[in-house]
């Protein structure tokens, strides 16, 4: 039971004044029980505002099971046994990292686990990784929690989002990778029975035109790492989200060496990809469609609970520059509330926490032209400078909250704005999280000023540079990420003095 969108959880600890006040019908619920005062509105508000729920129990000697139950029929959770229950749940987790049987679990703890929840299961799991559990041990047994707490997760209703919804883009985009997975693993079953390069042959060129259409699945991770974990740490939800995007890695490197092996056949080594397609390729599927039932019955029940309406409307306002996998969206969901504007597009103050806007009159200031020590632009001015550099600049600051990032034509790495007031440790793979933090401290510190890397990355060469911005009296006020593909300036030799048409 739910009242606008959140859970009716009241504490008996609360006073009768405080709880009928946010709970109007409890009135008529505490009166039918018996508890003195409660349906007179003068008494509430006066002898009501010092008299908690269980002290008003004690006093009119009523049955505290009872009143429970009777709150429970009424659609609400009492605190204590809440809190209870969210303990004994915890301990089945630390019990399947004790490597405890999960069907000996199930049986254990049937009862209570019959109608656990998805937004239960992810504020647990937040919970033990705050309390100092490994988020890479979360990671290796996600998939036992999910196991123990199937049966629970399959009875949760799941209303149907309405065409449009960024959930329902991403169930259909599920449907869509689970439709060709049907397609995929056939054709393995078939490389691993056969015997000749020639039949091989025939089988990696269906192969390779599968796997090309299942790489489609990067563009629904991005926009599940960019723009909707970004609203869920809004909420305080990030270790879940971590956990998630650490498996991600794990397919994107096995989707990476399959495609590797296909591209590299020249002639056909069939020990070689037999060994590939049974090591590789078949785990690759099975993490696929494992993610996707944590999904559809974790992340979404959990994320409907958690986003308000305008973060919604901003989730599929910036979903289409990432793009989708294997569909296009339905359209009809329109968002009851615009998204609130963020930057790009909004001004900062530089002492706002992030997401701030200027009021209107301040918004008329920032429009006028700004000095600088070597000239004067308006900020429309900046931005459009910005955006017409052949790199992609983002700017994160003393606090390591991402500010700023341009919107350059030919993007490298995809940026959303729904990144702006992300720390940055949230916005890379937790595999590399320690690199980040340490190119941080190093440029806090002093220790260095700059630091630089380069990748392959899809055809492109890219020269990744990172600067600590100081100000004048050489305090540290953040970081410039500088990314340029530079492949074609890698081959320039000798001179071009002359403009020319190319």
């Amino acid at each position: 039971m739910a009242v606008n969108g959140k859970n009716k959880v009241i504490d008996l600890n609360r006073t009768l004044y405080n709880l009928t006040e946010e709970y109007p019908e409890l009135i008529k619920v505490f009166s039918d029980l018996g508890l003195a005062g409660a349906g007179n509105a003068l008494l509430r508000k006066t002898l009501g505002r010092k008299v908690t729920i269980k002290e008003g129990i004690e006093r009119n000697d009523l049955s505290l099971t009872e009143v429970k139950q009777r709150l429970e029929k009424e659609g609400f959770t009492v605190e204590d046994e809440r809190r209870a229950r969210r303990e004994t749940l915890k301990e089945i987790i630390r019990d399947i990292h004790r490597q405890k049987s999960p069907e000996e679990l199930k049986e254990r703890f049937r009862d209570l686990i019959s109608d656990v929840g998805a937004t239960e299961i992810a504020q647990l799991e937040q919970e033990l990784i705050q309390e100092g559990l490994p988020e890479s041990e979360v990671k290796s047994l996600c998939d036992v929690h999910v196991a123990v707490f199937q049966e629970g997760l399959e009875k949760q209703e799941r209303p149907e989002e309405q065409g449009g919804h960024p959930v329902h883009t991403f169930r259909k985009e599920n449907g869509a990778l689970t439709e060709l997975i049907g397609k995929y693993k056939p054709v393995l079953e078939r490389v691993l029975a056969a015997s000749s390069a020639d039949e091989m042959h025939i089988l990696v060129q269906e192969w390779q035109a599968l796997h090309r259409q299942l790489s489609e699945i990067e563009k629904h991770y991005s926009r599940k790492e960019n723009i909707l974990f970004a609203y869920l740490e809004k909420h305080g939800v990030s270790g879940p989200p971590k956990v998630m995007w650490a498996i991600h890695d794990d397919i994107r490197e096995q989707l990476k060496e399959v495609r590797n092996t296909l591209t590299e056949v020249g002639d056909i080594n069939v020990t070689a990809l037999h060994n590939v397609a049974e090591r590789t390729a078949q785990p690759m599927l099975k993490a696929i469609e494992d993610m996707i039932y944590k999904e559809e019955n974790i992340l979404f029940p959990m994320s409907l609970e958690t986003l308000t309406e305008w973060e919604w409307a901003a989730v599929a306002e910036q979903s289409a520059d990432i793009g989708y996998a294997l569909i296009e969206p339905d359209q009809g969901w329109t968002a009851s509330v615009p998204p609130e504007p963020i930057a790009p597009g909004t001004y900062l103050k530089p002492s706002t926490e992030a997401g701030e806007t200027l009021d209107a009159g301040a918004e008329a200031e920032s429009v006028k032209p700004l000095a600088f020590e070597t000239g004067v632009l308006t900020p429309e001015q900046i931005s459009l400078i910005f955006n017409h550099l052949p790199v992609d600049i983002t700017y994160v600051d003393e606090h390591n909250s991402v500010r700023y990032f341009s919107l350059g034509k030919e993007r490298i790495f995809q940026r959303s704005k729904a990144i702006i007031g992300r720390q940055v440790q949230n916005c890379h793979p937790p595999d590399s999280v320690h690199i980040v933090n340490r190119i941080v401290e190093d440029f806090r510190s002093g220790k260095r000023d700059a630091a630089h890397f380069w990748i392959q990355l899809g055809g492109k060469f890219v020269y990744i540079q990172y600067f600590a911005v100081r100000d004048q009296e050489g305090r540290y006020r953040g970081v410039v990420e500088v990314t340029q593909d530079v492949q074609e300036i890698r081959h320039l030799e000798g001179e071009k003095r002359i403009y020319s048409e190319e």
